[in-house]
């Protein structure tokens, strides 16, 4: 049944726990853009926000400062993405000495895209952590951090296979994550078959779907086909003819993320992750759908507003 057609869509609000990932800005007008954004989603009381982390530490000032700003001013708990790509264990470390002097305690552990590009052969640093799974170990050696891992319905596209994929998971969950983010997926079908394999494997911690809002639907097919995520085509023939109609497309794009969420949710599903691309009107429709209802800002968020 489809959303639009509930009587009472706040009756599952209390069900559904959300959190929101950003990526640091590279313009004046792109940290407006991010910090209004993070103004606007911040009454829906996230689990926590993430802020995404660039290969070799190419966005760790970014990255930093961004979080820092998050942190100082609203009561949001924020994550900080780290990877391993083209960086010793030393410089690594040093690194998360940083975001623990800010006040992080909670990662996304990730590997990360190879630094010449998603489809080359990933090399790890020769002095370096050679994948999440080690990544996951030292920071835990740092600290008893919150730890959350990537995980891929569609197996990572590295990945011989789903059961090489899910062993990796499984070592990074061993090595001390907590949770595990989802590569975004169309297809709940897909989640649902993923999630029985992970258990049939001995992993318990949550696998909290990837949920990514279609703001423009050519970019979105084109970053599936590259990091393996699949289109269903009918989810192609809802946007035909809308390459010029960004209104149209963005009332498309809300109604079947919050069809996908609530089905979820009728298969046991609570906690959402989603990926904001830095706007949120997109992500704020949704959740409204989905009946989520904002607090007041606190006093700390006035301020993000005001910045």
């Amino acid at each position: 049944m489809s959303l639009l057609r509930r009587s009472s869509p706040s009756l599952s609000a209390d069900r559904i726990n959300v959190s929101f990932e950003f990526f640091p800005p590279k313009t004046g007008d792109m940290e407006t853009q991010l910090f209004e954004s993070v103004s606007k989603l911040a009454p829906f009381n996230p689990d926590f926000v993430s802020v995404t982390y660039g290969a070799g530490g190419s966005t760790k000032q970014p990255t930093l400062n961004t979080v820092s700003r998050i942190h100082r001013e609203t009561t949001l708990s924020t994550a900080a993405h780290l990877t391993c790509v083209d960086a010793s264990r030393e410089e690594v470390d040093a690194v998360v000495r940083e975001f623990w002097d800010v006040g992080v305690r909670h990662f996304v552990a990730l590997r990360g895209d190879p630094s010449g590009g998603i489809g080359t052969r990933f090399k790890p640093h020769a002095d370096g952590y050679a994948n999440a799974a080690e990544l996951v170990a030292g920071l835990k050696a740092f600290a008893d951090f919150e730890i959350s891992v990537s995980a891929y319905p569609e197996k990572h596209p590295e990945s011989p296979d789903f059961m090489t994929d899910i062993d990796m998971l499984k070592r990074k969950v061993d090595n001390g994550a907590t949770r595990a983010i989802t590569q975004f997926f169309f297809d709940n079908d897909t989640y649902e078959r993923y999630v029985e394999r992970v258990r049939r494997a001995g992993i318990y911690i949550p696998i909290v779907p990837g949920i990514l809002p279609i703001h423009n639907f050519g970019q979105v097919a084109r970053f599936a086909g590259m990091c393996g995520a699949s289109i269903p085509t009918w989810l192609a023939e809802r946007f035909e003819g809308l390459e010029d109609d960004a209104q149209t497309r963005s009332l498309i794009a809300a109604a079947l993320a919050a069809d996908q969420v609530m089905d979820l949710v009728e298969r046991g599903v609570h906690d959402f992750h989603f990926y904001t691309m830095n706007r949120a009107q997109l992500v704020y429709a949704i959740c409204h759908l989905l009946g989520l209802r904002g607090r007041a800002p606190q006093a700390e968020d006035k301020a993000v507003a005001a910045a």
